[in-house]
């Protein structure tokens, strides 16, 4: 992103930009600020709360993308962290690598998100069993799977709201 310069404007307290900005300037900004939205100690209540900052996130990538967003004991976040890339209609995702990372965040609950390319947010059937593998895998170092989010342009689904969890 080039930085713009900005100048006083006529009205008080606010400023313009003297250079243009282009649509990757915003999208750019758009997914900084998402990043933000999911920083540490932020406490999370409920998938609705997430959905906006994860389609900024991940809706747009043209290949598959798994990621972990980790939570203290009280739900807080810990991290966001995208772990394995794939291609158009996949991604291989090993329990032992998710395992590894909620560990090094020392997290006491998980929620395991995924894009679909397609922009489709309906959970595959694949997506369902690699959800109990990754809950059970999980659950045998004490770590909570609150949910599996698969997010698409369409929108996003939760797992837990579709009682797949």
């Amino acid at each position: 992103m080039r930085l713009h310069k900005l100048k006083a404007s006529e009205t008080a307290g606010a400023y313009e930009v003297e250079s243009p900005v282009t649509e990757d300037d915003i999208l750019l900004m758009a997914r900084q600020l998402a990043n933000l939205r999911l920083r540490r100690g932020r406490a999370l209540t409920s998938p609705q709360e997430v959905f906006s900052h994860l389609q900024t996130l991940l809706a747009d990538y043209e290949h598959e993308v798994f990621a972990l967003l980790m939570l203290d004991s009280k739900h807080r976040v810990l991290g966001f962290h995208e772990l394995f890339r794939g291609t158009l209609d996949g991604a291989s995702v090993y329990p032992r690598e998710v395992v590894k990372i909620a560990l090094q965040y020392n997290a006491a609950a998980m929620i395991l998100i995924h894009n679909h390319p397609s922009g489709d947010p309906e959970p595959s059937e694949a997506d369902r069993v690699l959800t109990q593998k990754l809950k059970e895998a999980l659950c045998l170092v004490g770590i909570r799977t609150l949910d599996h989010i698969v997010v698409g342009r369409d929108g996003c689904n939760s797992m837990a709201e579709l009682g797949v969890l």
